[in-house]
């Protein structure tokens, strides 16, 4: 499973951003898919999922801010951010889960700076 992550970039406290992860796979064969976050000198934490059943799960520090969706015709997920704050600044990792495989797969990283 490939992952390709886009969307990155600069933005002021308060703006949004949207982020795009696509896989090279059907997404019926991933059991999650997602992202990931880390900031400088802080471990990576999770964000937000979303499985297959189309539950999604947020990270308490940005419910009500980031949305989490997915196209399943492109294979793709989406990291819609909005209000965003400083603390929000961090490498973006997109992921995916196979279940046949029982394996996580990363995308590259995407950075994201929110500058106050």
């Amino acid at each position: 499973v490939q992952l390709q992550a886009s969307g990155g970039g600069l933005v002021q406290a308060g703006g949004s951003l949207r982020l795009s992860c696509a896989a090279s796979v059907s997404m019926s064969s991933i059991g999650a898919m997602g992202w990931y976050r880390q900031a400088p000198g802080k471990q990576r934490d999770l964000v937000a999922r979303i499985f297959l059943s189309g539950t999604t799960d947020y990270a308490e520090s940005v419910k009500g801010r980031f949305t989490i969706s997915r196209d399943s015709a492109k294979n793709t997920v989406y990291l819609q951010m909005t209000s965003l704050r400083p603390e929000d600044t961090a490498v973006y990792y997109c992921y995916a889960f196979s279940v046949l495989r029982d394996t996580m797969y990363w995308g590259r990283g995407t950075l994201v700076t929110v500058s106050s």
